[in-house]
Protein backbone atom coordinates (compact mmCIF):
# COMPACT_ATOMS: atom_id res chain seq x y z
CA UNK A 1 0.00 0.00 0.00
CA UNK A 2 1.16 3.53 -0.68
CA UNK A 3 -0.02 7.09 -0.15
CA UNK A 4 -0.83 9.60 -2.88
CA UNK A 5 -0.60 13.26 -1.87
CA UNK A 6 -1.93 15.92 -4.21
CA UNK A 7 -1.52 19.64 -3.57
CA UNK A 8 -4.00 21.91 -5.32
CA UNK A 9 -4.28 25.69 -5.24
CA UNK A 10 -7.53 27.35 -6.28
CA UNK A 11 -8.74 30.80 -7.18
CA UNK A 12 -10.43 31.94 -3.97
CA UNK A 13 -13.79 32.52 -5.63
CA UNK A 14 -13.69 28.94 -7.04
CA UNK A 15 -13.26 27.19 -3.68
CA UNK A 16 -17.03 26.73 -3.12
CA UNK A 17 -17.30 25.10 -6.57
CA UNK A 18 -14.46 22.72 -5.73
CA UNK A 19 -15.93 21.80 -2.33
CA UNK A 20 -19.40 21.27 -3.73
CA UNK A 21 -18.06 18.96 -6.42
CA UNK A 22 -15.81 17.11 -3.96
CA UNK A 23 -18.83 16.44 -1.75
CA UNK A 24 -20.57 14.82 -4.72
CA UNK A 25 -17.67 12.66 -5.90
CA UNK A 26 -15.74 11.80 -2.73
CA UNK A 27 -17.53 8.48 -2.14
CA UNK A 28 -16.98 7.45 -5.76
CA UNK A 29 -13.26 8.14 -5.45
CA UNK A 30 -13.07 6.36 -2.10
CA UNK A 31 -14.85 3.34 -3.59
CA UNK A 32 -12.55 3.11 -6.61
CA UNK A 33 -10.89 -0.28 -6.92
CA UNK A 34 -7.87 -0.39 -4.61
CA UNK A 35 -8.59 2.86 -2.76
CA UNK A 36 -8.49 2.30 1.00
CA UNK A 37 -8.58 5.85 2.40
CA UNK A 38 -9.33 9.40 1.30
CA UNK A 39 -9.00 12.71 3.13
CA UNK A 40 -9.14 16.36 2.10
CA UNK A 41 -7.18 19.03 3.96
CA UNK A 42 -7.15 22.83 3.71
CA UNK A 43 -4.04 24.84 4.56
CA UNK A 44 -4.42 26.86 7.78
CA UNK A 45 -2.51 29.88 6.46
CA UNK A 46 -3.59 29.94 2.82
CA UNK A 47 -7.23 28.94 2.39
CA UNK A 48 -6.70 28.54 -1.37
CA UNK A 49 -4.42 25.50 -0.87
CA UNK A 50 -5.88 22.01 -0.44
CA UNK A 51 -4.35 18.55 -0.19
CA UNK A 52 -5.84 15.15 -0.82
CA UNK A 53 -4.34 12.09 0.86
CA UNK A 54 -5.38 8.74 -0.51
CA UNK A 55 -4.15 5.23 0.22
CA UNK A 56 -3.93 2.78 -2.66
CA UNK A 57 -3.33 -0.96 -2.60
CA UNK A 58 -1.09 -0.93 -5.70
CA UNK A 59 0.29 1.51 -8.23
CA UNK A 60 -1.83 -0.29 -10.83
CA UNK A 61 -4.97 0.59 -8.83
CA UNK A 62 -4.04 4.27 -8.87
CA UNK A 63 -3.23 4.12 -12.59
CA UNK A 64 -6.56 2.40 -13.29
CA UNK A 65 -8.33 5.19 -11.42
CA UNK A 66 -6.30 7.84 -13.27
CA UNK A 67 -7.35 6.25 -16.57
CA UNK A 68 -11.04 5.96 -15.61
CA UNK A 69 -14.05 7.97 -16.74
CA UNK A 70 -14.52 9.04 -13.11
CA UNK A 71 -11.05 10.61 -12.93
CA UNK A 72 -11.53 12.21 -16.33
CA UNK A 73 -14.73 13.92 -15.20
CA UNK A 74 -13.25 14.94 -11.82
CA UNK A 75 -10.06 16.32 -13.35
CA UNK A 76 -11.83 18.06 -16.24
CA UNK A 77 -13.95 19.98 -13.74
CA UNK A 78 -11.27 20.63 -11.12
CA UNK A 79 -8.40 21.77 -13.31
CA UNK A 80 -10.42 24.78 -14.50
CA UNK A 81 -10.47 26.09 -10.91
CA UNK A 82 -6.69 26.09 -10.28
CA UNK A 83 -4.60 29.21 -9.79
CA UNK A 84 -1.33 27.22 -9.88
CA UNK A 85 -0.08 23.95 -11.28
CA UNK A 86 -1.02 21.03 -9.00
CA UNK A 87 1.70 18.88 -7.47
CA UNK A 88 1.50 15.18 -6.64
CA UNK A 89 3.63 12.66 -4.80
CA UNK A 90 3.39 8.90 -4.36
CA UNK A 91 5.03 7.92 -1.09
CA UNK A 92 5.48 4.83 1.05
CA UNK A 93 4.33 5.13 4.64
CA UNK A 94 7.24 4.36 6.95
CA UNK A 95 5.66 4.91 10.38
CA UNK A 96 2.12 5.51 11.56
CA UNK A 97 1.16 6.04 15.20
CA UNK A 98 -2.42 6.18 16.42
Amino acid sequence: MFVRIVKMSFHEEKIPDFLENFEIIKEKIRNAEGNRFLELYQDKNDKCIFFTYSYWETEADLENYRNSALFDSVWSFTKKLFNAKPEAWSVDKIVSLN
